[in-house]
């Protein structure tokens, strides 16, 4: 009998399956609204999407600090109905966070984000490390 391993990417770093585990905590027992992104790579750039429909985008604020981007806010909801005169409420109000790990180091100062049909996309450069050329003399004999 051979050992399998219970999934295809086994080698994973126990720490950031951890962290995996904590970042995808459902809604419904913590009673927080945390919103889902998209992290990929295009075109030299780390993208991170959030669909965030219904908040103004005057009330979110995203920061990078160590190669950790943060997406916050608020979202307020006015309505002319009593609470208690509800069946069913789902939509949810108040602060909310997210803290992505960007895969690769970025240029914290080049980032730029987007608001667009209810959409937030952030387009952050990754970091290219400058090589340096390396003289070497040769002796010629």
């Amino acid at each position: 009998m051979s050992l399998v391993p219970f999934r295809n990417n086994w080698l994973l770093d126990p720490w950031e399956e951890m962290e995996n585990f904590f970042d995808n905590w459902p809604e419904s027992r913590t009673g927080k609204f945390t919103p889902v992104v998209d992290v990929y790579e295009d075109k030299g750039n780390v993208i991170v999407e959030s669909p965030l429909s219904g908040i103004d985008p005057k009330n979110v604020e995203v920061s990078i600090e160590e190669n950790v981007l943060t997406i916050k806010g608020k979202t307020e909801r006015k309505s002319e109905v009593d609470d208690k005169n509800y069946y069913r409420k789902e939509i949810r109000t108040g602060s909310f966070y997210r803290n992505v790990h960007l895969p690769t180091k970025v240029d914290e100062k080049k980032i730029k984000a987007e608001y667009k049909d209810g959409r937030l996309k952030i387009k952050a450069p990754i970091k290219s490390e400058a090589k340096k050329e390396k003289k070497v003399k040769i002796d010629v004999k």
